[in-house]
């Protein structure tokens, strides 16, 4: 009976040192992701509650071998964690902030092509059909008015209260709307 001697050999079935170590650097950014989401989204995360209290002391630590330190130890606490809901909890965190941050520059577009011209009116009212034209007429009308004054007489107003309104416009909308397109 021929046996090979390497499917035995321990030594074969373990990771390398360097794999290890790159785990353990993996563990380590996903600590890193944790401190970065605020508390009340920490605590919605499935960990042990000693992971938990770990992440909390790194947010509160300042000096930079302490966070070193704290840092490895999240680590080696995320070792003997379930770290896949971990992952999915911080990439859906951040995807979420990703998210506000296009919304935001999106609705900043909208907010300048609105003032710019009529046919960006059309255009908002093609894709976003529920819209109340009257208040978002009043409100372009009133931003216009202001952009037009004296540097020293404008209030702003106007020009942030347009933009809430094409922000919540789309936060309300579907993911699918449009950009705002240059025509020149």
């Amino acid at each position: 009976m021929a046996h090979d001697r390497e499917d035995d050999d321990p030594q074969q079935q373990r990771p390398s040192k360097t794999q290890l170590k790159k785990q353990m650097h993996e563990l380590q950014d996903l600590g890193e992701a944790l401190v970065a989401l605020p508390d009340d989204r920490l605590d919605g995360i499935p960990m042990p509650e000693s992971l938990r209290e770990a992440v909390r002391e790194l947010k509160r630590t300042r000096s930079h071998e302490g966070r070193r330190r704290q840092l490895q130890y999240v680590g080696k606490l995320m070792r003997n964690a379930e770290v896949e809901p971990i992952r999915e909890a911080v990439a859906a965190a951040q995807l979420g902030r990703a998210r506000d941050t296009l919304t935001l520059h999106r609705a900043e577009r909208w907010r300048a092509e609105l003032i710019e011209s009529d046919e960006a009116l059309t255009r908002w009212m093609d894709q976003h059909a529920g819209t109340d034209v009257q208040a978002l007429r009043s409100l372009i009308r009133a931003a216009r008015k202001d952009a037009a004054a004296v540097p020293e007489q404008r209030s702003g107003r106007a020009y942030r209260e347009l933009f809430q309104f094409v922000r919540q416009a789309l936060d309300d909308g579907s993911p699918e709307d449009q950009e705002p397109q240059d025509h020149e």
